[in-house]
């Protein structure tokens, strides 16, 4: 086994993963396997039954990828919209990274690292 296979992280079924953003860290590494041709589109459907199945279940997690949503109101204006687009965030990440010649699901990627950062290390405004 070469030093890459090694240090490359096993493959974690569903039932290991714990909230979404475990299973989006399994998209990122896999993107081919989960997302149909790496659209946006087809991963926000897959977030959609997420939440649905969230829903159903009773199961209390937070989930922040709803079109009204945390992430979304994020990236509005990350993304120079004054306004939420009625497209959504998959449609409007797509739209920007075809614009920038980047991958969608690399931008997508890049916005999730810059949200999570923010939201987990939020900066105080007095130190602006």
């Amino acid at each position: 086994m070469t030093e890459v296979e090694k240090s490359r992280r096993a493959f974690r079924t569903p039932s290991d993963l714990h909230n979404v953003y475990e299973l989006l860290d399994e998209v990122r590494l896999r993107p081919s396997m989960w997302v149909r041709r790496g659209s946006l589109q087809h991963l926000y459907s897959m977030l959609a039954g997420y939440a649905i199945a969230l829903e159903i279940h009773g199961i209390d997690e937070s989930f922040d990828f709803g079109n009204d949503g945390p992430f979304a109101e994020w990236l509005w204006p990350r993304l120079g919209m004054s306004y939420p687009s009625a497209l959504g965030w998959a449609v409007e990440i797509e739209n920007a990274a075809e614009k920038s010649g980047t991958p969608a699901m690399e931008l997508f990627s890049t916005l999730l690292d810059e949200f999570r950062a923010e939201r987990d290390h939020p900066q105080d405004p007095a130190a602006k």
